[in-house]
């Protein structure tokens, strides 16, 4: 079997999990299914680098030492999305990415990806925290904020840090067939497919802050009493504002209706409940969707999961 070059770019502050995760993919199908991985390491400079750990990550060469790769990752780090990316991280990244057969990002590394000009015109995701920043800064990428992984031609990027490890065993798949790609996955004790998207984990953090007084006192409001009347005209009427004002200020500071933003607050109110061990028809009367009908409706239209499983997947082992 021909030797398939798998190579990471990597730099100081580079989230570990994002290296060794896909890392322990590829190393696992190569020691159990005979696949023939071979892993190298690169920087931009050829020297070893300090991870998001503080562990020290020796290096094969330097990017621009590559002349040929079948795989090429690109790692994340919490600094990518928030600081100027400097102009030997972008040409390292850009000379791997003409290399690779299938180029990849893991989290942040999507920042990298779009900096180099790889992924203008193309579909692509990060993690769910900077999904929005990668929009507004690279707005010729059509950015889905929902799913794990996301695969445009020969570019794949992935959302936050383990979906690493869902993109290298979809990787698996492909060059080796699904009874591999199960068999690796039984070893590292994980799932072959996750359900639903990265939304899942995110629910609290979906409304951005207010800058009126009148939208931070309907947010107060919703907090307050997630199960009261928030219908549009008893919202409007709580805060002294016409309906069409308050769509207007939701719409512009928050980038939701009126509507949606109810939704958000409940849903994050009874992704709590769940999760504190509610059943699913207290959840759904406290959190102020009525019925379990109607929240299992909202929950497989936003997780893909209803609440039950939902629960099972994300309550704490020791319940």
């Amino acid at each position: 079997m021909q030797p398939h070059r798998v190579v990471f770019l990597v730099f100081d502050g580079v989230k570990t999990l994002d290296v060794s995760g896909p890392a322990e993919v590829f190393a696992e199908a190569s020691r159990i299914a005979g696949a023939h991985y071979v892993l190298q390491y690169v920087s931009p400079s050829g020297r070893a680098v300090t991870t998001s750990t503080g562990m020290r990550l020796a290096v094969d060469s330097s990017a621009e030492e590559i002349a040929a790769a079948e795989t090429v990752i690109v790692s994340g780090g919490d600094r990518l999305p928030l600081d100027p990316i400097g102009a030997e991280m972008v040409a390292s990244t850009r000379h791997l990415a003409g290399l690779g057969r299938r180029v990849a990002s893991i989290c942040t590394g999507a920042f990298l990806l779009a900096a180099a000009g790889t992924l203008e015109g193309r579909r692509a995701t990060t993690h769910w925290q900077h999904t929005g920043l990668l929009q507004r800064a690279f707005p010729a990428i059509r950015v889905e904020p929902d799913l794990l992984f996301v695969q445009d031609g020969r570019f794949h990027t992935s959302a936050g840090v383990s979906a690493g490890i869902d993109l290298a065993l979809s990787f698996i798949e492909h060059d080796h067939g699904p009874e591999i790609a199960r068999r690796v996955a039984q070893q590292l004790v994980v799932h072959l497919r996750r359900h639903g998207g990265q939304s899942q984990f995110s629910v609290a953090l979906q409304t951005p802050v207010a800058r009126t007084e009148i939208v931070r006192r309907v947010l107060g409001r919703l907090q307050s009493d997630p199960a009261g009347d928030h219908g549009v005209p008893a919202l409007a009427r709580s805060v002294g504002v016409s309906e069409r004002h308050l769509n207007r200020l939701c719409n512009a500071e928050l980038g939701l209706s009126p509507a949606k933003l109810v939704e958000n607050h409940r849903l994050e109110y009874a992704t709590t409940l769940l999760l504190d061990g509610s059943s699913v028809a207290v959840t759904a009367r406290r959190s102020g969707f009525g019925t379990p009908e109607t929240l299992r409706r909202v929950f497989v239209a936003r997780f893909g999961l209803s609440p039950s499983a939902y629960r099972q997947h994300f309550a704490s082992s020791d319940r």
